[in-house]
């Protein structure tokens, strides 16, 4: 498995284009925005767009889904059903947050804890990890040492839980129950800022560490 990370909004949120090496078929993570760029990017790899993931449903995430997914045909892969009040609520999203116009969607296939997602050869395994919103799900490639955890975890601090939905408990019992199992050598590509891994996380950060 490949990826590349490109900061697109305002929100500078890290949106990651996977793809197998073997078939150069890709899928583009949590398309916020900025679509240009991320087609740029894909085309500069070399590789199709072939499906979007969404870790869930905020703004910056999944502003541009709709707009991608229909002007290339792409199917929309996730998130979890609890982020449906979120996809609802997009276009008051948008107006709130100053995004361009921006349409709701109807995923093609729901994610559900346990799940797989698959590009070309490259395999990745679904986790529900609720807290930053219901229908978070993070995407975990053991074989890479990779996971794309969108706001439940970064370098240093973990997501917001006072948006509507948000649960700090839940939170903390996903990075803890369903992240650090991972491995310690995992790194993590989170929705914004920096990778990291979760060894160092688990060690230094101080909202989880020692847990």
């Amino acid at each position: 498995m490949h990826y590349v990370t490109v900061p697109v909004t305002a929100f500078a949120q890290n949106s990651s284009i996977v793809w197998c090496p073997s078939t150069m078929k890709a899928a583009v993570i949590d398309p916020g925005g900025d679509l240009p760029r991320l087609e740029a990017a894909a085309k500069a790899q070399g590789v199709q767009l072939e499906q979007i993931w969404l870790t869930h449903a905020h703004i910056d995430h999944a502003g541009g889904t709709a707009e991608l997914s229909e002007r290339l045909g792409l199917p929309i892969i996730g998130p979890h059903p609890g982020d449906q009040f979120w996809i609802d609520g997009l276009a008051e999203q948008g107006r709130m947050f100053g995004f361009p116009s921006v349409a709701k969607f109807t995923p093609t296939r729901w994610l559900h804890d346990g799940d797989t997602v698959q590009v070309g050869h490259c395999v990745l395994n679904v986790r529900h990890c609720p807290g930053h919103t219901p229908g978070h799900v993070v995407f975990h490639s053991p074989e890479a040492l990779r996971a794309f955890v969108g706001d439940v975890l970064f370098a240093g601090s973990i997501g917001r839980t006072d948006f509507p939905g948000g649960n700090h408990a839940e939170l903390i019992a996903s990075i803890r129950e369903r992240l650090w199992p991972m491995g310690d050598d995992t790194v993590f590509i989170p929705g914004h800022g920096p990778e990291s891994s979760f060894g160092e996380e688990r060690r230094h950060n101080p909202f989880v560490r020692g847990g």
